[in-house]
């Protein structure tokens, strides 16, 4: 698998710089062990979510994976210490594969991203002490954990921006090696060596410190030449096509003839290539698991099949010595009788020497007796099975044993059988569950931005009726729902309790029926402070606009978000929060939240919800899964339509 390159961490930090400078950081993620999700907010542009895959890859994502149910304790720490901050700054240490994000909150944190070797991701604090590293990692000179200060890497080769001739003369002259490895070694890797020895039209295999002045000039002049992009900036993003795909900031004539797709910037071209890689990654991981869970069936219904297969052997074998006894019964009575005979004056050790001579010596009542041990126990071979003969019991009794393992064989059989026909159940059930899972495995998908209307950047609704209903997100919407979008006609509605938004319904020139003042005060009830403290009903009110104010009485103060109501209000008593979540076709496939009786107006593709004990996060990735079968909407937008605080699905 490709890892970036010295040259793509160039590119890509200079593009992070100027994207992520200013910007605050939200959330972390880590959907896989080596993968981080970093998500920002951008001035002016909103979300953006940075991928950093340890060893591998940093750059922007439209492919953001979906996120654990469980988040592992890495990202949480970041949440911690960085969550709010502001990106100071986006660099690459020296031209090593190492990028530096600086935030600074409480104090200026940096987040390391090692992508050499196996990589790493490392935050430090403004000491530069480590608070957490994704992977400890232990090396002679270095060490990687928590407490301990940071220290970079050696740097390894030459800066193709920053190099003086002399230390390529130096690097070369003292080469023990051909010239297309010495370059690969010096930093610039197999690709860019193999495009510098190309400009140059040298043979390739040269030693390195048989190469004349002249040479080592081309070479400097070849390397200026390949990495002159870089120093102007002026770089071509693209991925290579057809055979082996490689993506690269700049161009290079060792692909001269190789078909390609550009891009507007190199973390644009970096997702295409590694998004598709990643997922590939993620539908293998859950394969693996699955043929884990399913192996582990597997090997017990083996083991079972093999436990069975001995029990029928052994029942097998058991009666047919059993048989043979009872079959030769003369000739085994003489010689447990000879036996028992030569005991009365013999020890077993006599015994043993005296058919052992008699054996060598050809005597044929000796030749069916194998071998007698220290108890007393006949082993002999009767037509071709070797039978243990007890000499203290009779024959019937020698018989009985055989019989009697038989019978216990047959005994077990039966629980055998009954525990493979449970594991086979078991491994049926699994596959189907492997199955439906491995089909409905959610590999990232581009998030493209949609485009929201002007009423989804607050609460809202259409009521059965039509009428379009807002509902403030928080003080400052709450200010614009009624300074810029409440008119006369309209109808302002708020609970009785503080935090809760105020909702008008707009009346667009038009009677507003009963019917949607009475799901506005469902809807104004649901979104208050009420569901995040458990209630099952409030009381609402609602007056005309005339009676809503800004301006308090003298000595009064009124906070933002807040009004002064004027005049009587109408009462809605014992208003039930409860709201249904549906994918609507209002001016395009939208999500709406809002009264039952609303929403399934609109659409049979919907759930309800009230106040409950499932986590927001859980709660919305349970309603997507349930109405949002093809994925044409992101979890953010499901949760983003959600009363605050927990909740359970009714129906």
């Amino acid at each position: 698998m490709k890892t970036m390159s010295n040259v793509d961490v160039f590119a890509v930090t200079n593009e992070l710089n100027e994207l992520l400078t200013g910007a605050r950081v939200d959330k972390a993620y880590q959907p896989l062990k080596d993968t981080v999700i970093v998500r920002f907010h951008v001035p002016g542009e909103g979300r953006v979510d940075i991928v950093m895959q340890a060893g591998v890859r940093i750059h922007r994502t439209r492919y953001p994976p979906e996120n654990p149910r469980t988040p592992p304790s890495f990202p949480m720490l970041l949440r911690k210490y960085l969550k709010g901050g502001i990106v100071r700054s986006v660099r690459q240490h020296g031209f090593d594969r190492i990028v530096e994000i600086k935030v600074e909150r409480d104090q200026e944190y940096t987040l390391v991203v090692e992508l050499f070797s196996k990589g790493n991701i490392i935050l430090l604090n403004q000491e530069g002490e480590i608070i957490l590293p994704l992977k400890r990692k232990t090396w002679s000179d270095r060490r990687i954990a928590s407490h301990e200060k940071y220290a970079y890497p050696p740097s390894r080769g030459l800066n193709p921006l920053k190099y003086e001739l002399h230390e390529l003369t130096e690097i070369l002259k003292n080469s023990d090696t051909d010239l297309i490895r010495t370059l690969a070694r010096s930093g610039f890797g197999g690709l860019y060596a193999e495009e510098i020895v190309l400009r140059t039209g040298l043979d390739k295999e040269t030693p390195a410190s048989d190469l004349s002045s002249e040479d080592i000039q081309r070479i400097h002049e070849a390397i200026r030449e390949t990495f002159s992009p870089l120093e102007s900036l002026d770089l071509k993003p693209h991925i290579i096509k057809d055979g082996e795909e490689d993506v690269l900031p700049i161009e290079l004539r060792i692909y001269k003839k190789r078909p390609r797709e550009y891009f507007e910037s190199f973390n644009d071209a970096a997702d295409e290539f590694f998004s598709s890689v990643f997922r590939e990654e993620i539908k293998r991981i859950h394969e693996e698991r699955w043929a884990k869970e399913v192996g582990r069936f597997e090997k017990r219904l083996r083991i079972q099949k093999e436990t069975l297969e001995k029990f029928r052997k052994t029942i097998e074998t058991s009666t047919r010595k059993g048989e043979l006894i009872y079959a030769n019964y003369q000739r085994i009575q003489e010689i447990l009788d000879s036996i028992r005979d030569a005991r009365e004056r013999y020890s077993w050790k006599e015994i043993r020497k005296i058919i052992a001579d008699a054996r060598k010596r050809g005597l044929p009542e000796a030749q069916d007796i194998i071998e007698i041990d220290p108890m007393g126990r006949i082993t002999l071979e009767i037509e071709g099975e070797r039978i243990q003969i007890d000499s203290k019991l009779s024959i019937p009794e020698n018989a009985e044993v055989y019989y009697e393992k038989a019978k216990k064989a047959r005994k077990k059989i039966e629980g055998v059988l009954m525990a493979i026909e449970r594991t086979e159940k078991e491994i049926e059930k699994i596959t189907r569950r492997k199955d439906e899972a491995l089909r409905n495995i959610t590999v990232p998908r581009k998030r493209v931005k949609r485009e929201m209307k002007w009423f989804e950047k607050f609460r809202w609704f259409l009521s059965s009726d039509g009428f379009l209903v807002l509902g403030g997100r928080d003080a400052g919407t709450n200010e614009i729902v009624v300074k810029r979008h409440m008119e006369p006609r309209d109808i302002y509605l708020h609970s009785d309790i503080h935090g809760a938004p105020s909702v008008i319904i707009k009346s667009q020139g038009k009677e507003i029926p009963e019917t949607t003042i009475q799901e506005a005060a469902v809807f104004a009830a649901s979104f208050s402070s009420a569901w995040t403290r458990g209630f099952s009903s409030l009381d609402v009110y609602w007056v005309h606009p005339e009676q809503v104010s800004k301006t308090p009485k003298s000595g009064e103060f009124v906070a933002r978000g807040a009004f002064i109501i004027r005049g009587s209000r109408n009462y809605i008593r014992g208003v039930p929060l409860k709201i249904a979540v549906g994918i609507v076709d209002y001016d395009g496939e939208r999500l709406m939240s809002g009264p039952q009786s609303a929403v399934e107006k609109r659409t049979d593709n919907y759930v309800v919800i009230k106040p409950g004990y499932t986590k927001k996060e859980a709660l919305a990735r349970e309603i997507k899964s349930r109405i949002d079968k093809e994925n044409i909407l992101t979890l953010e937008d499901f949760i983003r339509v959600l009363p605050p605080g927990k909740g359970d699905i009714v129906q």
